[in-house]
């Protein structure tokens, strides 16, 4: 791996920064990445809008789906290889790491059927005309997205955008551009025309600024913190640029009081402690019903410390080390925040000497004006509230700036589906968590994005929707008769 970036159809060596990429669990070096410059990322552009205006990608739906399908069979031929890399890259046990590959594959398949049945409105209009409804792509795509599912957050972005015509500059986390380099050498089999993806590692700064303000950029999609999502914002905001952000979380898991206790435990551990805690949409607000709460803090303190935190290239490993050595210190400056605000900490299970692993955290006696309450803290770490009445429950549910998910635990699913309906939040499980559907819309309320990813929606943020009214005769106007 030398030459790390693809653009126009062909590999080229980064003329920007040399960054190591290190293993999280063992702290090695593992590659050394050549990133982008500035002057190449504009380069990428140049090639995705000559690729758009000039190749049939955008006018031909049948190339677009049959390029789609070939590289999701080259990925799921490729599967174990990736998990791999995408274990080593991020630290995720690699069940985990398969399971995104999967999903990845999935997902280009999803979006390929979809477009391949789309078809144009047709309405009849009472005056005889007709209206045809027509979805076309927006133009070049600049896709951005972390570290923490570097191929399949990616992929949510890259199907779809593909799929509408549209032509695609992707940025992968600095950190984890692996999976990333890997997918666009099986782009390269594919029946992909030159410059409809291209590939830059780099930062924020100079790629990724680079990309948001360029003004052959149509659209941008990001996927990251909500304060960098903001400055994003602003940023299209000055060209009108199309944009979409799926942005931070700091998701409830409501218990309601019939809870049955074991499953509520084994709910909460997953929602919280998987993959690290470092998910968008992380349970990591607890409420628990007054009457449960002892006998649930016991359980869950108990069950939390049988874990097994170690090797993720290892099966039995249920968690793995945090993505970084400076992530790792953020996450435990918020443990020692929630210290001297007052809360009660406990630690679950023991942790290896080496890599930047940390053990699960719990927070009791906290109150909702807490930092770590309100913040995203992005780590395995979480906080459990007692609640008297649903009323409560809501309001602490809703009392946060962010509303990406939340989840309901009841054996009276009527009593749930109440509740949910009062939570703002743009993904709400009852009894269960975590899973993303890709046939049905991901996204978030307040300041945890716009626009929705995945399901027929995923498709529609990336289109502009053209109305095309049609009478068979031409005739006179007949408005001005004097």
């Amino acid at each position: 791996m030398t030459n790390h970036l693809y653009m126009n159809g062909n590999w080229h060596e980064g003329e920007g920064n040399e960054r190591p990429l290190i293993n999280p669990a063992t702290e090695e070096t593992i590659y050394t990445i050549k990133e982008a410059s500035r002057e190449q990322a504009t380069s990428a552009v140049d090639a995705a809008r000559k690729a758009f205006d000039q190749s049939d990608w955008t006018t031909n739906p049948v190339k677009r789906v049959n390029a789609l399908r070939k590289l999701a069979d080259l990925l799921e031929r490729d599967e174990k290889s990736f998990a791999d890399a995408e274990t080593e890259n991020t630290g995720k046990p690699i069940l985990e790491a398969t399971l995104d590959i999967g999903d990845s594959v999935a997902c280009l398949r999803y979006y390929a059927e979809l477009i391949e049945k789309k078809e144009p409105e047709t309405i009849q209009m009472p005056d005889g005309t007709t209206s045809k409804i027509i979805d076309e792509p927006i133009g070049v795509c600049a896709l951005i997205v972390p570290w923490n599912f570097p191929l399949l957050l990616g992929m949510w972005k890259i199907a779809p955008a593909l799929a509408a015509g549209n032509t695609v500059v992707f940025k992968p986390s600095e950190l984890t551009p692996v999976t990333a380099i890997k997918l666009a050498h099986l782009i390269d089999q594919c029946d992909f025309p030159p410059g409809v993806f291209n590939l830059v590692p780099g930062a924020g700064d100079p790629v990724g600024e680079t990309l948001v303000t360029h003004p052959e950029v149509d659209k941008v999609s990001f996927t990251g913190g909500s304060e960098t999502g903001k400055h994003i914002n602003q940023q299209c905001a000055r060209d009108l640029k199309r944009v979409s952000l799926e942005l931070g979380g700091k998701s409830p898991l409501v218990i309601l009081k019939d809870a049955d206790l074991d499953a509520a435990v084994e709910w909460t551990i997953f929602g919280g402690f998987f993959n690290q805690g470092e998910v968008c949409v992380a349970s990591s607000r607890i409420l628990v019903h007054e009457d449960l709460y002892e006998a649930f803090i016991d359980k869950l303190l108990s069950d939390t410390t049988r874990i097994t935190i170690g090797d993720p290239t290892r099966e039995e490993t249920e968690m793995g080390p945090l993505i970084s050595r400076d992530h790792l210190k953020k996450v435990e400056s918020y443990i020692e925040l929630g210290s001297q605000e007052g809360a009660t900490v406990s630690a679950g299970s023991s942790r290896p000497d080496n890599g930047f692993y940390l053990s699960p955290v719990i927070f009791t006696n906290v109150h909702q004006s807490m930092r770590i309450v309100q913040e995203e803290i992005f780590g395995p770490v979480i906080t459990v509230q007692p609640f008297r009445d649903q009323e409560e429950a809501i309001a602490l549910a809703n009392g946060t700036k962010y509303g990406l998910a939340a989840g309901v635990l009841s054996n009276d699913v009527s009593e749930a589906e109440k509740v949910a309906s009062r939570l703002k939040a743009g993904t709400i499980w009852i009894n269960s968590y975590h899973t993303p559907y890709v046939e049905a819309p991901w996204g978030g309320y307040k300041q945890s994005g716009i626009g929705r990813e995945l399901g027929p929606h995923g498709l529609a943020g990336f289109t502009e929707v053209k109305h095309v009214n049609t009478s068979v005769q031409l005739a006179k106007a007949d408005w001005y008769t004097h």
